[in-house]
Protein backbone atom coordinates (compact mmCIF):
# COMPACT_ATOMS: atom_id res chain seq x y z
CA UNK A 1 0.00 0.00 0.00
CA UNK A 2 1.11 3.51 -0.68
CA UNK A 3 1.89 5.90 2.19
CA UNK A 4 -1.19 7.91 1.24
CA UNK A 5 -3.35 4.83 1.71
CA UNK A 6 -1.79 3.85 5.00
CA UNK A 7 -5.14 4.02 6.74
CA UNK A 8 -6.23 0.83 5.03
CA UNK A 9 -2.94 -1.05 5.46
CA UNK A 10 -3.36 -4.68 6.31
CA UNK A 11 -0.07 -5.70 7.85
CA UNK A 12 1.99 -4.83 10.88
CA UNK A 13 4.67 -2.47 9.65
CA UNK A 14 2.27 -0.11 7.97
CA UNK A 15 0.01 -0.18 11.02
CA UNK A 16 2.81 1.66 12.76
CA UNK A 17 2.87 4.11 9.87
CA UNK A 18 -0.87 4.58 10.26
CA UNK A 19 -0.27 5.24 13.93
CA UNK A 20 2.24 7.93 12.93
CA UNK A 21 -0.52 9.73 11.06
CA UNK A 22 -2.91 9.35 13.95
CA UNK A 23 -0.41 10.51 16.56
CA UNK A 24 0.85 13.40 14.47
CA UNK A 25 -2.34 14.75 13.00
CA UNK A 26 -5.07 13.97 15.50
CA UNK A 27 -5.85 14.32 19.17
CA UNK A 28 -3.98 12.47 21.88
CA UNK A 29 -7.20 10.68 22.77
CA UNK A 30 -7.44 9.15 19.32
CA UNK A 31 -3.79 8.17 19.39
CA UNK A 32 -4.13 6.65 22.85
CA UNK A 33 -7.22 4.77 21.65
CA UNK A 34 -5.15 3.33 18.83
CA UNK A 35 -2.53 2.09 21.25
CA UNK A 36 -5.14 0.59 23.55
CA UNK A 37 -6.88 -1.18 20.67
CA UNK A 38 -3.65 -2.76 19.45
CA UNK A 39 -1.33 -2.38 16.48
CA UNK A 40 1.92 -0.49 16.25
CA UNK A 41 4.88 -1.99 18.04
CA UNK A 42 2.72 -3.02 21.00
CA UNK A 43 3.01 -6.49 19.53
CA UNK A 44 -0.67 -7.34 19.33
CA UNK A 45 -0.73 -6.82 15.60
CA UNK A 46 -4.47 -6.16 15.32
CA UNK A 47 -5.72 -4.29 12.28
CA UNK A 48 -6.95 -0.73 12.43
CA UNK A 49 -10.57 -0.30 13.40
CA UNK A 50 -12.96 1.34 10.98
CA UNK A 51 -12.94 4.39 13.25
CA UNK A 52 -9.15 4.62 13.07
CA UNK A 53 -9.23 4.29 9.30
CA UNK A 54 -11.63 7.22 9.07
CA UNK A 55 -9.43 9.27 11.39
CA UNK A 56 -6.32 8.58 9.33
CA UNK A 57 -8.06 9.33 6.05
CA UNK A 58 -9.44 12.58 7.40
CA UNK A 59 -6.05 13.54 8.75
CA UNK A 60 -4.12 12.90 5.56
CA UNK A 61 -6.82 14.55 3.44
CA UNK A 62 -6.56 17.75 5.41
CA UNK A 63 -2.85 18.03 6.12
CA UNK A 64 0.30 17.32 4.18
CA UNK A 65 2.92 15.30 6.08
CA UNK A 66 6.11 17.17 6.89
CA UNK A 67 8.17 14.70 4.89
CA UNK A 68 5.64 12.71 2.95
CA UNK A 69 8.10 10.41 1.19
CA UNK A 70 9.71 9.27 4.38
CA UNK A 71 7.30 6.78 5.98
CA UNK A 72 9.21 3.59 5.42
CA UNK A 73 11.84 3.67 8.18
CA UNK A 74 9.72 4.62 11.16
CA UNK A 75 10.23 1.79 13.64
CA UNK A 76 12.37 3.53 16.23
CA UNK A 77 10.41 6.77 16.30
CA UNK A 78 7.09 4.99 16.42
CA UNK A 79 8.32 3.10 19.46
CA UNK A 80 9.27 6.43 21.03
CA UNK A 81 5.87 7.87 20.21
CA UNK A 82 4.15 4.87 21.73
CA UNK A 83 6.18 5.31 24.89
CA UNK A 84 5.16 8.96 25.00
CA UNK A 85 1.52 7.94 24.70
CA UNK A 86 1.88 5.44 27.51
CA UNK A 87 3.32 8.11 29.77
CA UNK A 88 1.14 9.79 32.36
CA UNK A 89 0.71 13.03 30.46
CA UNK A 90 1.28 12.49 26.76
CA UNK A 91 0.66 15.45 24.51
CA UNK A 92 0.35 15.85 20.79
CA UNK A 93 3.61 17.78 20.79
CA UNK A 94 5.30 14.82 22.51
CA UNK A 95 4.20 12.60 19.65
CA UNK A 96 5.20 15.20 17.11
CA UNK A 97 8.69 15.48 18.59
CA UNK A 98 9.11 11.73 18.84
CA UNK A 99 8.15 11.35 15.19
CA UNK A 100 10.18 14.27 13.90
CA UNK A 101 13.38 12.28 13.58
CA UNK A 102 11.79 9.38 11.75
CA UNK A 103 9.85 11.67 9.44
CA UNK A 104 13.24 12.71 8.17
CA UNK A 105 14.32 9.15 7.46
CA UNK A 106 14.50 8.48 3.74
CA UNK A 107 16.09 6.02 1.38
CA UNK A 108 17.63 6.73 -2.00
CA UNK A 109 15.49 7.96 -4.84
CA UNK A 110 17.78 6.02 -7.16
CA UNK A 111 14.95 3.58 -7.75
CA UNK A 112 13.19 6.38 -9.61
CA UNK A 113 16.13 6.89 -11.96
CA UNK A 114 16.42 3.16 -12.66
CA UNK A 115 12.68 2.82 -13.25
CA UNK A 116 12.34 5.84 -15.48
CA UNK A 117 15.29 4.93 -17.69
CA UNK A 118 14.23 1.29 -18.03
CA UNK A 119 10.63 2.21 -18.84
CA UNK A 120 11.89 4.61 -21.51
CA UNK A 121 14.00 1.79 -22.97
CA UNK A 122 11.03 -0.58 -22.88
CA UNK A 123 8.79 1.88 -24.71
CA UNK A 124 11.54 2.42 -27.30
CA UNK A 125 11.56 -1.33 -28.07
CA UNK A 126 7.93 -0.94 -29.11
CA UNK A 127 8.72 1.81 -31.60
CA UNK A 128 7.72 4.70 -29.33
CA UNK A 129 9.54 8.03 -29.56
CA UNK A 130 10.56 8.68 -25.97
CA UNK A 131 11.42 12.05 -24.40
CA UNK A 132 13.08 12.05 -20.99
CA UNK A 133 12.28 15.06 -18.84
CA UNK A 134 13.49 15.84 -15.32
CA UNK A 135 10.90 17.97 -13.51
CA UNK A 136 12.31 19.14 -10.22
CA UNK A 137 11.10 21.26 -7.38
CA UNK A 138 13.08 24.46 -7.03
CA UNK A 139 10.19 26.24 -5.33
CA UNK A 140 7.92 25.63 -2.39
CA UNK A 141 8.31 24.97 1.33
CA UNK A 142 11.21 22.52 1.15
CA UNK A 143 13.31 24.89 -0.95
CA UNK A 144 12.51 27.75 1.40
CA UNK A 145 13.64 25.56 4.30
CA UNK A 146 16.83 24.76 2.40
CA UNK A 147 17.56 28.44 1.81
CA UNK A 148 16.77 29.42 5.40
CA UNK A 149 18.90 26.60 6.80
CA UNK A 150 21.81 27.66 4.60
CA UNK A 151 21.46 31.28 5.69
CA UNK A 152 21.45 30.30 9.36
CA UNK A 153 24.64 28.31 8.86
CA UNK A 154 26.22 31.18 6.96
CA UNK A 155 25.45 33.45 9.91
CA UNK A 156 27.13 31.08 12.34
CA UNK A 157 24.15 29.22 13.77
CA UNK A 158 24.13 25.46 14.01
CA UNK A 159 21.80 22.65 15.07
CA UNK A 160 21.32 22.66 18.82
CA UNK A 161 21.50 26.42 19.16
CA UNK A 162 18.53 28.10 20.80
CA UNK A 163 17.65 29.98 17.62
CA UNK A 164 17.87 26.89 15.40
CA UNK A 165 14.35 26.03 14.09
CA UNK A 166 13.02 22.53 14.56
CA UNK A 167 12.10 22.29 10.88
CA UNK A 168 15.56 23.32 9.64
CA UNK A 169 17.85 20.87 7.86
CA UNK A 170 20.61 19.72 10.20
CA UNK A 171 22.98 17.96 7.82
CA UNK A 172 26.64 18.88 7.51
CA UNK A 173 26.08 19.33 3.79
CA UNK A 174 24.16 22.52 4.64
CA UNK A 175 27.36 23.89 6.17
CA UNK A 176 29.24 22.90 3.01
CA UNK A 177 26.76 24.86 0.90
CA UNK A 178 27.01 27.86 3.21
CA UNK A 179 30.82 27.79 3.14
CA UNK A 180 30.92 27.72 -0.66
CA UNK A 181 28.34 30.51 -0.83
CA UNK A 182 30.41 32.71 1.47
CA UNK A 183 33.47 31.93 -0.65
CA UNK A 184 31.58 33.26 -3.70
CA UNK A 185 32.05 30.02 -5.58
CA UNK A 186 30.39 29.13 -8.86
CA UNK A 187 28.46 25.87 -9.20
CA UNK A 188 27.39 24.37 -12.48
CA UNK A 189 24.93 21.62 -13.31
CA UNK A 190 23.48 20.30 -16.54
CA UNK A 191 20.79 22.95 -16.62
CA UNK A 192 22.17 25.93 -14.69
CA UNK A 193 25.17 27.84 -13.42
CA UNK A 194 25.19 30.21 -10.47
CA UNK A 195 27.84 32.33 -8.77
CA UNK A 196 27.34 33.11 -5.10
CA UNK A 197 27.32 36.74 -3.96
CA UNK A 198 28.77 35.91 -0.56
CA UNK A 199 26.22 38.22 1.10
CA UNK A 200 24.63 36.47 4.11
CA UNK A 201 21.50 38.60 3.67
CA UNK A 202 21.02 37.50 0.05
CA UNK A 203 18.41 34.86 0.81
CA UNK A 204 17.21 34.49 -2.78
CA UNK A 205 20.80 34.14 -3.92
CA UNK A 206 21.32 31.42 -1.32
CA UNK A 207 18.24 29.63 -2.56
CA UNK A 208 19.47 29.65 -6.15
CA UNK A 209 22.98 28.67 -5.12
CA UNK A 210 21.78 25.82 -2.89
CA UNK A 211 19.55 24.43 -5.64
CA UNK A 212 22.40 24.61 -8.16
CA UNK A 213 24.76 23.01 -5.64
CA UNK A 214 22.46 20.05 -5.03
CA UNK A 215 21.59 19.78 -8.73
CA UNK A 216 25.33 19.41 -9.36
CA UNK A 217 25.41 16.58 -6.83
CA UNK A 218 22.49 14.94 -8.61
CA UNK A 219 24.30 15.26 -11.92
CA UNK A 220 27.27 13.37 -10.52
CA UNK A 221 24.95 10.59 -9.36
CA UNK A 222 23.15 10.43 -12.71
CA UNK A 223 26.43 10.39 -14.62
CA UNK A 224 27.66 7.46 -12.53
CA UNK A 225 24.31 5.75 -13.14
CA UNK A 226 24.44 6.56 -16.88
CA UNK A 227 21.06 8.28 -16.94
CA UNK A 228 20.57 11.18 -19.33
CA UNK A 229 17.69 13.60 -19.81
CA UNK A 230 16.48 15.50 -22.85
CA UNK A 231 15.18 18.40 -20.79
CA UNK A 232 15.12 19.86 -17.30
CA UNK A 233 11.89 21.57 -16.28
CA UNK A 234 11.84 23.93 -13.29
CA UNK A 235 8.84 24.19 -11.03
CA UNK A 236 9.73 27.87 -10.46
CA UNK A 237 9.28 28.57 -14.17
CA UNK A 238 5.60 27.75 -13.85
CA UNK A 239 5.28 30.75 -11.54
CA UNK A 240 7.60 33.14 -13.34
CA UNK A 241 6.04 32.35 -16.72
CA UNK A 242 2.55 32.89 -15.32
CA UNK A 243 1.34 29.34 -15.95
CA UNK A 244 0.16 28.73 -12.39
CA UNK A 245 -1.89 31.93 -12.25
CA UNK A 246 -3.28 31.27 -15.72
CA UNK A 247 -4.33 27.76 -14.70
CA UNK A 248 -6.09 29.02 -11.58
CA UNK A 249 -7.88 31.75 -13.52
CA UNK A 250 -9.05 29.24 -16.11
CA UNK A 251 -10.47 26.97 -13.42
CA UNK A 252 -12.25 29.94 -11.85
CA UNK A 253 -13.65 31.04 -15.22
CA UNK A 254 -14.88 27.49 -15.88
CA UNK A 255 -16.89 27.58 -12.66
CA UNK A 256 -14.87 24.76 -11.12
CA UNK A 257 -13.85 26.55 -7.92
CA UNK A 258 -15.43 28.23 -4.91
CA UNK A 259 -14.35 30.35 -1.94
CA UNK A 260 -14.74 28.99 1.58
CA UNK A 261 -13.03 29.76 4.91
CA UNK A 262 -10.72 32.21 3.20
CA UNK A 263 -9.41 29.59 0.76
CA UNK A 264 -10.01 28.78 -2.90
CA UNK A 265 -11.26 25.23 -3.45
CA UNK A 266 -11.35 23.00 -6.53
CA UNK A 267 -14.57 21.05 -7.10
CA UNK A 268 -12.56 17.87 -7.48
CA UNK A 269 -15.45 15.69 -6.29
CA UNK A 270 -17.07 16.41 -9.66
CA UNK A 271 -14.32 14.25 -11.14
CA UNK A 272 -14.28 11.33 -8.73
CA UNK A 273 -12.12 12.67 -5.91
CA UNK A 274 -13.32 11.81 -2.41
CA UNK A 275 -13.43 15.47 -1.33
CA UNK A 276 -12.90 18.94 -2.77
CA UNK A 277 -9.33 20.22 -2.50
CA UNK A 278 -7.85 23.52 -1.42
CA UNK A 279 -6.01 25.24 -4.25
CA UNK A 280 -5.07 28.56 -2.69
CA UNK A 281 -4.65 28.83 1.06
CA UNK A 282 -5.65 31.76 3.20
CA UNK A 283 -2.12 33.19 3.08
CA UNK A 284 -2.30 33.38 -0.73
CA UNK A 285 0.07 30.49 -1.45
CA UNK A 286 -0.93 27.56 -3.63
CA UNK A 287 -1.11 23.97 -2.48
CA UNK A 288 1.36 21.57 -3.98
CA UNK A 289 -0.92 19.99 -6.62
CA UNK A 290 -1.72 23.31 -8.35
CA UNK A 291 1.67 23.71 -10.09
CA UNK A 292 1.40 20.03 -11.04
CA UNK A 293 -1.82 20.79 -12.91
CA UNK A 294 -0.19 23.78 -14.61
CA UNK A 295 2.83 21.67 -15.56
CA UNK A 296 0.76 18.96 -17.20
CA UNK A 297 -1.33 21.48 -19.12
CA UNK A 298 1.90 22.89 -20.53
CA UNK A 299 3.22 19.44 -21.26
CA UNK A 300 0.06 18.56 -23.19
CA UNK A 301 0.34 21.81 -25.14
CA UNK A 302 3.93 20.89 -26.01
CA UNK A 303 2.57 17.87 -27.86
CA UNK A 304 3.00 15.08 -25.34
CA UNK A 305 -0.24 13.17 -25.75
CA UNK A 306 1.01 10.43 -23.45
CA UNK A 307 2.91 11.11 -20.24
CA UNK A 308 4.30 8.69 -17.67
CA UNK A 309 5.26 10.13 -14.30
CA UNK A 310 7.77 8.18 -12.21
CA UNK A 311 7.22 9.30 -8.61
CA UNK A 312 7.35 8.11 -5.03
CA UNK A 313 4.29 6.55 -3.45
CA UNK A 314 3.95 9.68 -1.30
CA UNK A 315 2.41 11.24 -4.43
CA UNK A 316 -0.48 8.77 -4.46
CA UNK A 317 -2.86 11.33 -2.99
CA UNK A 318 -2.13 13.83 -5.74
CA UNK A 319 -3.19 11.59 -8.63
CA UNK A 320 -6.94 12.14 -8.30
CA UNK A 321 -6.65 15.87 -7.69
CA UNK A 322 -4.19 16.48 -10.55
CA UNK A 323 -6.38 14.55 -12.97
CA UNK A 324 -9.45 16.38 -11.65
CA UNK A 325 -7.72 19.72 -12.22
CA UNK A 326 -6.79 18.75 -15.76
CA UNK A 327 -10.38 17.75 -16.59
CA UNK A 328 -11.77 20.87 -14.95
CA UNK A 329 -9.42 23.03 -17.01
CA UNK A 330 -11.14 21.68 -20.17
CA UNK A 331 -8.19 22.03 -22.54
CA UNK A 332 -8.77 18.75 -24.41
CA UNK A 333 -6.72 16.50 -22.13
CA UNK A 334 -8.17 12.96 -22.07
CA UNK A 335 -9.30 11.32 -18.83
CA UNK A 336 -6.64 9.26 -17.09
CA UNK A 337 -3.87 11.65 -18.18
CA UNK A 338 -1.09 11.36 -17.07
CA UNK A 339 -0.07 7.78 -16.29
CA UNK A 340 1.73 7.21 -13.01
CA UNK A 341 4.29 4.68 -11.85
CA UNK A 342 4.68 4.97 -8.09
CA UNK A 343 7.57 3.43 -6.23
CA UNK A 344 8.44 2.92 -2.60
CA UNK A 345 11.72 3.93 -1.05
CA UNK A 346 14.68 1.58 -0.75
CA UNK A 347 16.19 0.33 2.47
CA UNK A 348 19.91 -0.45 2.41
CA UNK A 349 21.42 -3.37 4.34
CA UNK A 350 25.07 -4.16 4.92
CA UNK A 351 26.50 -6.80 7.22
CA UNK A 352 23.00 -7.76 8.28
CA UNK A 353 22.23 -4.27 9.56
CA UNK A 354 20.33 -1.41 8.03
CA UNK A 355 22.33 1.56 6.82
CA UNK A 356 20.53 4.41 8.55
CA UNK A 357 19.59 7.27 6.31
CA UNK A 358 18.58 10.75 7.37
CA UNK A 359 18.53 13.49 4.74
CA UNK A 360 18.22 16.27 7.27
CA UNK A 361 20.85 14.81 9.59
CA UNK A 362 23.17 14.58 6.62
CA UNK A 363 23.88 10.83 6.72
CA UNK A 364 22.33 9.80 3.46
CA UNK A 365 23.25 7.14 0.94
CA UNK A 366 23.63 8.43 -2.59
CA UNK A 367 23.56 6.50 -5.82
CA UNK A 368 27.30 7.06 -6.04
CA UNK A 369 27.71 5.40 -2.67
CA UNK A 370 25.83 2.30 -3.78
CA UNK A 371 27.69 2.21 -7.10
CA UNK A 372 31.08 2.58 -5.40
CA UNK A 373 30.21 -0.11 -2.86
CA UNK A 374 28.92 -2.51 -5.52
CA UNK A 375 28.62 -1.59 -9.21
CA UNK A 376 26.38 0.33 -11.55
CA UNK A 377 25.08 -2.93 -12.99
CA UNK A 378 24.20 -4.36 -9.59
CA UNK A 379 22.42 -1.20 -8.48
CA UNK A 380 20.35 -0.98 -11.65
CA UNK A 381 19.38 -4.66 -11.71
CA UNK A 382 18.60 -4.81 -8.00
CA UNK A 383 16.47 -1.64 -8.02
CA UNK A 384 14.46 -3.02 -10.94
CA UNK A 385 14.05 -6.56 -9.63
CA UNK A 386 10.77 -5.98 -7.77
CA UNK A 387 7.48 -4.31 -8.59
CA UNK A 388 7.88 -0.56 -8.06
CA UNK A 389 5.22 -0.31 -5.37
CA UNK A 390 6.72 -3.05 -3.20
CA UNK A 391 9.23 -2.16 -0.52
CA UNK A 392 12.74 -3.25 -1.44
CA UNK A 393 15.81 -3.97 0.65
CA UNK A 394 19.10 -3.43 -1.16
CA UNK A 395 21.51 -5.99 0.28
CA UNK A 396 25.04 -4.76 -0.37
CA UNK A 397 26.60 -8.09 0.60
CA UNK A 398 24.37 -9.95 -1.87
CA UNK A 399 25.20 -7.45 -4.61
CA UNK A 400 28.89 -8.21 -4.11
CA UNK A 401 28.48 -11.99 -4.02
CA UNK A 402 29.83 -13.92 -7.00
CA UNK A 403 27.44 -16.83 -6.85
CA UNK A 404 24.02 -17.89 -8.06
CA UNK A 405 22.26 -16.08 -5.21
CA UNK A 406 23.23 -12.76 -6.79
CA UNK A 407 20.70 -12.32 -9.62
CA UNK A 408 22.72 -9.90 -11.74
CA UNK A 409 25.82 -12.07 -11.45
CA UNK A 410 23.76 -15.13 -12.37
CA UNK A 411 22.43 -13.50 -15.56
CA UNK A 412 25.72 -11.87 -16.58
CA UNK A 413 27.60 -15.10 -15.96
CA UNK A 414 25.28 -16.93 -18.35
CA UNK A 415 26.14 -14.40 -21.06
CA UNK A 416 29.86 -14.57 -20.35
CA UNK A 417 29.74 -18.37 -20.31
CA UNK A 418 28.18 -18.42 -23.79
CA UNK A 419 30.74 -15.94 -25.08
CA UNK A 420 33.48 -18.22 -23.79
CA UNK A 421 31.99 -21.14 -25.72
CA UNK A 422 31.73 -19.07 -28.91
CA UNK A 423 35.32 -17.91 -28.49
CA UNK A 424 36.51 -21.49 -28.03
CA UNK A 425 34.67 -22.43 -31.22
CA UNK A 426 36.30 -19.59 -33.13
CA UNK A 427 33.88 -19.51 -36.05
CA UNK A 428 31.74 -16.72 -37.51
CA UNK A 429 28.35 -16.31 -35.87
CA UNK A 430 26.87 -15.37 -39.24
CA UNK A 431 27.45 -18.94 -40.37
CA UNK A 432 24.99 -20.14 -37.74
CA UNK A 433 22.05 -18.35 -39.37
CA UNK A 434 21.08 -21.33 -41.49
CA UNK A 435 21.90 -24.07 -39.02
CA UNK A 436 19.53 -27.04 -39.07
CA UNK A 437 17.85 -26.86 -35.67
CA UNK A 438 16.20 -30.26 -36.02
CA UNK A 439 19.27 -31.63 -34.27
CA UNK A 440 18.08 -30.00 -31.05
CA UNK A 441 16.11 -32.84 -29.49
CA UNK A 442 16.78 -32.74 -25.75
CA UNK A 443 14.17 -31.46 -23.25
CA UNK A 444 16.65 -28.81 -22.08
CA UNK A 445 17.13 -27.55 -25.64
CA UNK A 446 13.39 -27.39 -26.22
CA UNK A 447 12.88 -25.53 -22.93
CA UNK A 448 15.54 -23.00 -23.87
CA UNK A 449 14.01 -22.43 -27.31
CA UNK A 450 10.59 -21.89 -25.77
CA UNK A 451 12.08 -19.37 -23.34
CA UNK A 452 13.67 -17.47 -26.23
CA UNK A 453 10.36 -17.44 -28.10
CA UNK A 454 8.69 -15.66 -25.16
CA UNK A 455 11.02 -12.66 -25.34
CA UNK A 456 9.09 -10.43 -27.81
CA UNK A 457 5.77 -10.99 -26.06
CA UNK A 458 7.37 -10.36 -22.67
CA UNK A 459 8.80 -7.05 -23.90
CA UNK A 460 5.45 -5.91 -25.26
CA UNK A 461 3.68 -6.80 -22.04
CA UNK A 462 6.34 -5.17 -19.85
CA UNK A 463 6.21 -1.98 -21.90
CA UNK A 464 2.41 -1.88 -21.71
CA UNK A 465 2.44 -2.35 -17.93
CA UNK A 466 5.49 -0.13 -17.26
CA UNK A 467 7.01 -3.20 -15.63
CA UNK A 468 10.78 -3.52 -16.06
CA UNK A 469 10.78 -6.03 -13.20
CA UNK A 470 9.24 -8.47 -15.69
CA UNK A 471 12.44 -8.20 -17.71
CA UNK A 472 14.56 -9.10 -14.68
CA UNK A 473 12.33 -12.12 -13.97
CA UNK A 474 12.56 -13.23 -17.59
CA UNK A 475 16.34 -12.86 -17.74
CA UNK A 476 16.78 -14.93 -14.60
CA UNK A 477 14.58 -17.65 -16.06
CA UNK A 478 16.45 -17.55 -19.36
CA UNK A 479 19.80 -17.74 -17.59
CA UNK A 480 18.55 -20.71 -15.58
CA UNK A 481 17.44 -22.36 -18.81
CA UNK A 482 20.87 -21.88 -20.35
CA UNK A 483 22.74 -23.15 -17.31
CA UNK A 484 20.54 -26.27 -17.32
CA UNK A 485 21.18 -26.78 -21.02
CA UNK A 486 24.94 -26.30 -20.63
CA UNK A 487 25.03 -28.87 -17.85
CA UNK A 488 23.00 -31.37 -19.92
CA UNK A 489 24.75 -31.26 -23.30
CA UNK A 490 28.20 -30.66 -24.69
CA UNK A 491 28.11 -27.93 -27.30
CA UNK A 492 31.43 -28.30 -29.13
CA UNK A 493 30.94 -31.87 -30.33
CA UNK A 494 32.51 -33.57 -33.36
CA UNK A 495 29.27 -33.85 -35.36
CA UNK A 496 29.28 -30.61 -37.35
CA UNK A 497 25.50 -30.37 -37.84
CA UNK A 498 24.78 -30.96 -34.16
CA UNK A 499 27.52 -28.54 -33.15
CA UNK A 500 26.18 -25.81 -35.44
CA UNK A 501 22.63 -26.30 -34.12
CA UNK A 502 23.75 -26.09 -30.51
CA UNK A 503 25.97 -23.08 -31.21
CA UNK A 504 23.05 -21.34 -32.95
CA UNK A 505 20.88 -21.94 -29.89
CA UNK A 506 23.41 -20.57 -27.39
CA UNK A 507 24.33 -17.65 -29.68
CA UNK A 508 20.66 -16.68 -29.83
CA UNK A 509 20.48 -16.98 -26.05
CA UNK A 510 23.46 -14.67 -25.66
CA UNK A 511 21.86 -12.12 -27.98
CA UNK A 512 18.60 -12.10 -26.03
CA UNK A 513 20.44 -11.86 -22.70
CA UNK A 514 22.41 -8.91 -24.11
CA UNK A 515 19.27 -7.21 -25.42
CA UNK A 516 17.35 -7.69 -22.18
CA UNK A 517 20.19 -6.40 -20.04
CA UNK A 518 20.49 -3.37 -22.32
CA UNK A 519 16.83 -2.54 -21.67
CA UNK A 520 17.68 -2.42 -17.97
CA UNK A 521 20.80 -0.34 -18.57
CA UNK A 522 23.01 -3.24 -17.44
CA UNK A 523 26.12 -4.41 -19.28
CA UNK A 524 26.57 -7.87 -20.77
CA UNK A 525 30.23 -8.81 -20.08
CA UNK A 526 31.95 -11.30 -22.33
CA UNK A 527 34.33 -12.41 -19.57
CA UNK A 528 33.87 -12.77 -15.83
Amino acid sequence: PSPHAIGVSAYGKNQREAFAYVAWFTSQETARDYVVNGGGSSGRGSLLTDKDKKVVRAAEAGLKPRAAADWHVLDKAIDQALEALRADKPTQSDCRAALAGAARQACPHGRQAALGDAICNLLATQGQQVYREFYYNDAGVQISTLANSTQLRAKGSKPGDAEWPEAAYNGDYIQDIANDFLAKKTVQSDDREFTASGDVNDLDGMRQFAVAYLRHEQDLDLKAFEVKFDNYYLESSLYTDGHVDATVQRLIANGKTYEQDGALWLKSTDYGDDKDRVMRKGDGTYTYFVPDVAYHIQKFKRGFTRVVNIQGTDHHGTIARVRAGLQAADVGIPEGYPDYVLHTMVRVMRGGEEVKISKRAGSYVTLRDLIEWTSKDAVRFFLLSRKPDTEYIFDIDLALAQNNDNPVYYVQYAHARICSVLTAWGGEKASLTHADLSALQSPQAHALMLALAKYPEMLTSAAHDFAPHDVTFYLRELAAGYHSYYDAERILVDDEAVKKARLALVAATAQVLHNGLKVLGVSAPTKM
